[in-house]
């Protein structure tokens, strides 16, 4: 069976994003002692190793096991799965809108991947702009996941821009 360009891309986004947020977890894991603070560029960005047992800003780790293996394990692989489904086969998506998509599920996956694994996400960066801007602690793939909706967001915009013009 070969693989079309447009799926070999998606596919290699997918792979690229877990490949870069599972090294980086195994580096912060092995080098940033755990719950400890180090500066990168002073108090504004810091690195951190902080396992996470719940979703994006530690949102439900006070939930039973029960839920928490719904919430967070199952319903995530669902909607994954149905994401990919549905990229896979809308050939009308523009390659802007695939990278977004493929951002989103390599990020998601690589989450997934490590509350099956490990029973927590390591989290580790942190960056703080003095009150004006200021983030929880988050790993490469919550970047990757960010990252893919504001571009949807964006790309969204430009085609309802084209639609009317």
């Amino acid at each position: 069976m070969k693989l079309s360009k447009r799926t070999a891309y998606i596919a290699l986004v997918i792979l690229i994003t877990i490949a870069v947020d599972q090294i980086s977890k195994v580096i912060v894991r092995v080098y940033v002692p755990s719950s400890q603070r180090s500066q990168i560029i002073g108090d504004y960005f810091t690195l951190h190793n902080v396992e996470n047992t719940g979703a994006f800003l530690g949102m439900g780790s006070d939930f039973n096991p029960t839920l928490r293996l719904i919430l967070l394990l199952i319903l995530p692989i669902i909607v994954l799965a149905l994401v990919l489904r549905h990229i896979l086969k809308d050939k009308s998506l523009d390659k802007l809108s695939l990278f977004a998509f493929a951002s989103i599920i390599g990020g998601g996956i690589a989450n997934v991947y490590d509350r099956i694994v490990y029973g927590s996400v390591t989290d580790f960066f942190h960056i703080d702009l003095g009150g004006v801007f200021r983030t929880g602690i988050f790993n490469m793939a919550d970047l990757s996941v960010t990252t893919g909706m504001i571009i949807l967001v964006f790309a969204s915009f430009k085609k309802k821009e084209e639609a009317t013009t």
